[in-house]
């Protein structure tokens, strides 16, 4: 029986590079390493041409999070931008509910998550050069956390590919709250890489 999508507190993120890398892949595992779903670049093929034009941290994004039947549970996107990002989280029926806002402090990136009155329910710090992160909620407590595994040095050195781990505080039980933790994995992972 597979795992439902929202059930574990864990969760694995393996990035998938294509030869020419227009459209990030990545594959989602939960804790016992059973593969839950995906999360997958919506690009046309206009699209497609302006990543060969311009920087890929200014353009639009469209990413789905979809369970292993391919069925879409949230979506995460973003407009143009040039310099500080604000990404729109979406649930499975395209209804917002969230919003990931890049700020910038002492030379280096910051996230806030609001929910859809505006408010602030989350903030993710960490050091981005060791890809390490905490999420807070709104008064302080940690619900979650995201790293980068290494897979070793040989890896690193013929792909870009990353994995990162999310941690979410057991305690949250609130698909959206786990939605918006996994949206934040790859927030971090589109604005910050691709913006080198």
């Amino acid at each position: 029986m597979s795992t439902p999508f929202f059930t574990p507190n864990h969760y694995f993120i393996d990035e998938k590079v294509g030869f020419f890398k227009f459209e990030n892949r990545y594959l989602l595992y939960d804790g016992e390493g059973q593969r839950v779903g995906g999360i997958y670049q919506k690009l046309t093929a206009g699209q497609k041409l302006l990543r060969l034009l311009f920087s890929k941290g200014m353009l639009p994004f469209m990413l789905e999070i979809q369970d292993e039947a391919g069925v879409v549970q949230a979506t995460v996107k973003r407009g143009w931008t040039f310099l500080m990002s604000s990404i729109d989280i979406l649930d499975h029926q395209g209804q917002a509910i969230g919003k990931i806002k890049q700020q910038f402090r002492l030379l280096k990136s910051r996230f806030r998550i609001y929910d859809t009155q505006e408010q602030l329910v989350a903030e993710i710090n960490g050091d981005w050069t060791a890809w390490d992160f905490v999420i807070s909620d709104a008064q302080g407590q940690a619900i979650g956390a995201i790293s980068k595994k290494w897979a070793g040095l040989a890896k690193e050195m013929f792909t870009t590919a990353d994995k990162y781990n999310v941690g979410i505080n057991p305690a949250l039980t609130n698909p959206q709250q786990k939605v918006i933790i996994l949206a934040a994995a790859i927030t971090i992972d589109m604005v910050l890489k691709e913006s080198k």
